[in-house]
């Protein structure tokens, strides 16, 4: 299929719902209406949050140890760069306690309120573990990236459709609890949703096939919440240089986001041809993962180019913690216990901290203006 047919296609399959989104904000939102919202929004530039005493998301949002005062002491650090939004992974499991949960993340949209931060909210994650358990989570594997992330809904719950009425009241209360709220940038529905981590974990042999036939219902759940922001999932894989070689997911991504989000952990050049690729679409453009120092993708190289095309900018990794995404991916073959990396792979300070390079957060701070 060409790309020009490909997208008539999508025209006559959400023209009832791809109307102006300030009308009947239940749909997708048009391309005017997520231009009209992303100018009202400054340069975003931000990181993957995750507080340095959490190993997972389920660490970071549980009760016994959702850590305020670690939250409002990091977010700080964030503010001193400039830094306008965080983007910030819930889970399905923490809403076993609906309260509770709407209390605390209530709780951090405070705090980042008062750093001027505006979160971007992942709904679901199909990377890393798919065994995801509440309560003490397991100690960091020695030398081992992100050894303890968790992905939402586990590969149980992916399997058994009994539990999907339970994963649609979880998007619809989450949603539905802060649609309104300013506070919040928008919804990630979810990340990397054909991601198998075969080399880490193993996963349902048709894991692919299950989310793709659930994101366009978890769109839908979302937006039945009339969110006022937008929604969206980032395209992953490397853009194609023919559409018709766009990955299924990717096509549905692409067809139900109100604003285009991708990945890149590609050199500038690279950054910079698939900014351009996307641009076709004709809506704001938001990097929710770049920033790979051995591989290229640097602050220095990327930033100018986000700035450059308005495309909002978001790191991954901010605080060299439990997480341990300072080590490189091959970390899960090759762990680096006795000799750390010679060049951390992501992560911008120290758990105490102190910058990793005073030279990077100097440069941030000078182009995103902080003062």
């Amino acid at each position: 299929m060409s790309q020009s047919a490909f997208f008539a296609c999508c025209a006559l399959l959400l023209s009832p719902f791809v109307t102006n989104a300030f009308q009947n904000d239940a749909t997708r939102w048009s391309a005017k209406a997520a231009n009209a919202w992303y100018a009202k929004e400054p340069w975003l530039v931000g990181s993957n949050y995750l507080p340095a005493d959490a190993i997972n998301e389920l660490e970071m949002w549980q009760a016994d140890t959702f850590d305020a005062k670690r939250i409002d002491l990091e977010l700080g650090w964030a503010q001193s760069l400039g830094m306008t939004t965080m983007r910030v992974f819930l889970h399905d499991l923490m809403w076993q306690d609906p309260a509770g949960a709407k209390q605390r993340i209530d709780t951090f949209l405070g705090i980042a309120a008062k750093h001027h931060i505006k979160p971007l909210f992942v709904l679901f994650d199909s990377c890393w573990d798919p065994n995801p358990k509440l309560g003490p989570q397991r100690a960091p594997r020695p030398g081992v990236h992100n050894s303890g992330w968790m992905q939402s809904p586990g590969g149980a719950a992916l399997l058994d459709q009994s539990q999907y009425p339970r994963l649609k009241a979880y998007v619809e209360g989450v949603v539905g609890a802060f649609a309104k709220d300013n506070r919040i940038l928008g919804w990630d529905v979810w990340n990397e949703p054909d991601n198998t981590n075969q080399s880490s974990y193993g996963e349902p042999k048709n894991k692919v096939e299950l989310v793709q036939a659930l994101l366009p219902q978890v769109f839908a759940w979302a937006r039945s919440q009339h969110p006022k922001q937008p929604l969206t999932s980032g395209v992953w894989h490397d853009i194609p240089a023919e559409p018709d070689h766009i990955p299924p997911m990717a096509k549905i991504q692409l067809a139900l986001s109100d604003v285009i989000s991708f990945h890149s952990y590609d050199p500038a050049d690279k950054f910079g041809a698939e900014v351009k690729w996307l641009q076709q679409y004709g809506r704001p453009i938001l990097c929710t993962e770049y920033m790979a120092r051995p591989r290229g993708s640097t602050f220095d190289a990327i930033l100018p180019i986000a700035k450059a095309d308005k495309v909002a900018a978001i790191n991954w990794g901010f605080v060299a913690g439990k997480s341990q995404t300072y080590f490189p991916w091959d970390s899960w073959q090759h762990p680096y216990v006795e000799h750390p990396p010679a060049v951390w792979f992501h992560d911008i300070f120290h758990e105490n901290g102190e910058p990793y390079r005073p030279e990077e957060t100097a440069f941030i701070r000078k182009i995103t203006g902080a003062k």
